[in-house]
């Protein structure tokens, strides 16, 4: 074999994997997915030609073969699991503990992933091997699975042995995109990564698009670390995806302070999470403290009340929303999930109950999501008087005949539906939207029944002497709702176009709209292309908009608001403001400002917001205590500001 083939299949390798690193790992990617796959398999075709492959080749990440089973893998050294507690009193117990001999600790905190414990050992620089964690001692070696998790590195930096304990994960997002398109759905993100790995093809493991979060270095040759801080960071270094999530904190207030925001967030995480673990923060006093038979003395799970349970499906009924589109609403026995009573959950259309297999009288699984109705997973167990869910035709709320669009089904009935009238009142007044407190469910239907309100423009014709006909409408509440509807008519043009219920459109297209368009006029008159050139705006989102705009009966509404002295602000200092163009991230906490008023500045002025970082990102504004958004910034090369030099910009 010639050298200089030798030498391409080399540097194809190095930059191949250097491509996934941008791309799993910092989410930045450098090449598009064509450019990559021209490389890749230019690279496929020189390994055939030549049979030449290094260990750390990416064609090498999904193996053709199929075990008959797993064989043993002995740790070389034990891997502990963690003490835990559930209450502010068993923090703080052991907090205290280890504060009367080390007074001057600090701890770090860290997501618990729920997903499956690995350790990965590299020997110069290349993975050697990937075992689960067994009992701690033994575990299953499950090398040929792991290399298909893109964001595990083959090769690293570091040349001398090491072992590198993480959690193999599924991303929530990647659970949903798979269910969509499977038959058989997985219950949940935890038995979807332990099924993966655990499976004997690793090209089933691949095609769940796993990915490993690095947090424990068990073993290591020439080289020590003073903290976890500093441990965390050579993670990084070594192209180890860590997570966003990492905070240092010197007592228990401030310990619970942060554990509260996480468990109040972690329904809008994209990673399946049942708590916080706390380490000593310094390697040497970790060694003062030790071990027990089980786990470090030096470390602690805080586990949060689960968000999944299992209950029965009682009945379903059909919810019609302010588009048009029905949802199926599962009925449940009641059943307690962090603290809260659920009877109540949403399975997305008729297609997601024949995937998830679910009966009227089935026990399935409910989990807490980011909606406040939580979501069926799937069936736990069905039964004799199990009965099949029925898909219906015609429209519960007003008996039209129902059309099928995709997936899922819409009442075409749009100015006659008494449920989609009354929802888009609903969503028309929400905090987002108008903001007009005092109208919510209950006030609605009197409205609709009572007053006969049909359409968002009527209540501004809406006269005190109209709501003192209503049940429990006294002078006070009457004045309350009068001044709140006349407070909703100056609004914010993002808040304008979010209020008027515009299929696919969320508040942050609505800002992403209101950024581009001047006037109102300017939006109502986009075109399809026009929309479509926007960032993170699709040809169906803008289709949705030119639709809604085409609808002579949507523009009299329009209209009618305009001529009832609804007056939109616009911000005259987006167009021109010294922030146009640049786009920021906001990591830490910020000495003076909330991220909420920084995020207002940034965008009065022209400039956006985003939640990851990327090449295209212009500053990351960082305060105290920041993440990993942080490293990747200074990874990527982009400018780390403070808040004064922020502040500098705006003058």
């Amino acid at each position: 074999m010639e050298q200089d083939v030798k030498e391409r299949i080399k540097q194809l390798v190095a930059d191949l994997n250097k491509y996934n690193y941008y791309y799993h790992v910092l989410d930045s990617p450098i090449i598009s997915d064509k450019e990559y796959d021209k490389l890749y398999y230019t690279l496929v075709d020189l390994e055939k030609e030549t049979g030449y492959i290094l260990p750390d080749s990416p064609t090498q990440r999904v193996g053709d073969m199929t075990g008959e089973g797993f064989t043993k893998y002995r740790h070389e050294a034990q891997l502990f699991s963690l003490d835990k507690a559930q209450t502010e009193g068993e923090l703080s117990d052991w907090v205290n503990k280890v504060l009367s001999q080390f007074p001057n600790t600090l701890f770090t905190l860290e997501y618990k992933f729920d997903g499956l414990r690995l350790a990965l050992t590299y020997e110069n620089g290349l993975l050697k091997s990937a075992a689960t964690r067994g009992n701690g001692l033994v575990g299953e070696d499950v090398t040929a699975q792991v290399k298909t998790i893109r964001s595990v590195p083959l090769s690293i930096p570091f040349k001398e042995h090491i072992v590198v304990e993480g959690e193999g994960i599924m991303l929530l997002s990647e659970l949903e995109k798979y269910n969509k398109h499977t038959d058989g759905p997985l219950k949940n993100a935890r038995n979807a990564v332990a099924g993966a790995i655990r499976n004997l093809d690793p090209k089933v493991t691949a095609s769940r698009n796993l990915d490993f979060f690095a947090y424990g270095i068990p073993v290591i040759k020439n080289k020590t670390f003073k903290t976890q801080q500093e441990l965390r960071q050579f993670l990084i270094d070594n192209h180890f995806l860590v997570g966003d999530f990492f905070e240092v904190r010197k007592n228990t207030a401030e310990i619970m302070e942060v554990i509260n925001q996480i468990d109040k967030q972690r329904d809008v995480i994209d990673i399946l999470i049942d708590g916080v673990v706390i380490k000593v923060n310094e390697i040497s006093t970790r060694e003062k403290l030790g071990y027990t038979i089980r786990f470090p003395k030096w470390a602690l799970a805080y586990k949060f009340e689960a968000l999944e349970v299992t209950t029965y499906i009682r009945k379903v009924i059909w919810q019609v929303g302010r588009t048009g589109k029905l949802t199926p609403l599962a009925i449940l026995d009641p059943v307690d999930i962090a603290g809260a009573t659920i009877s109540r959950a949403t399975l997305n259309n008729y297609d997601d109950i024949l995937r998830k297999k679910v009966k009227i009288n089935s026990l399935v699984f409910i989990r807490r999501s980011n909606e406040v109705i939580p979501e069926i997973l799937g069936l736990a167990q069905d039964f004799p008087d199990s009965v099949e869910i029925k898909k219906i035709d015609t429209c519960p709320s007003c008996k039209t005949k129902l059309v099928n669009n995709g997936v899922n089904l819409y009442c075409p009935n749009k100015d006659n539906c008494p449920d989609q009238l009354k929802e888009r009142i609903i969503h028309f007044c929400s905090r987002d939207a108008m903001n007009i407190e005092g109208i919510r469910d209950k006030t609605i239907d009197l409205f609709y029944d009572v007053l006969k309100i049909r359409t968002v423009d009527q209540l501004y014709t809406l006269t005190p002497k109209d709501l003192s006909g209503l049940d429990k409408y006294k002078d006070k509440k009457i004045s309350n709702l009068i001044n709140s509807i006349e407070k909703s008519k100056n609004i914010d043009f993002p808040n304008f176009i979010y209020a008027l219920g515009i299929g696919n459109v969320g508040i942050k297209t609505a800002k992403d709209l209101a950024r581009k368009y001047k006037t109102f006029d300017d939006l109502k008159n986009a075109t399809i292309d026009d929309l479509s050139s926007i960032r993170d705006i699709g040809e169906i989102v803008a289709r949705s908009i030119v639709d809604y705009f085409s609808y002579t009966r949507n523009i009299e509404i329009i209209d009618n608001l305009f001529k009832y002295g609804v007056n939109i602000k616009y911000n005259q200092n987006t167009s021109n403001g010294k922030l146009v163009g640049k786009t920021f991230v906001l990591t830490g906490t910020l000495p003076n400002l909330t991220r909420a008023e920084a995020t207002k500045m940034i965008e009065n002025n022209g400039g956006t917001v985003s939640s990851s970082v990327s090449k295209q990102t212009s500053f990351v504004l960082a305060g105290e205590s920041t993440g990993s958004k942080y490293e990747k910034a200074k990874m990527l090369g982009v400018e780390i500001i403070d808040e004064n030099e922020f502040l500098a910009m705006l003058k």
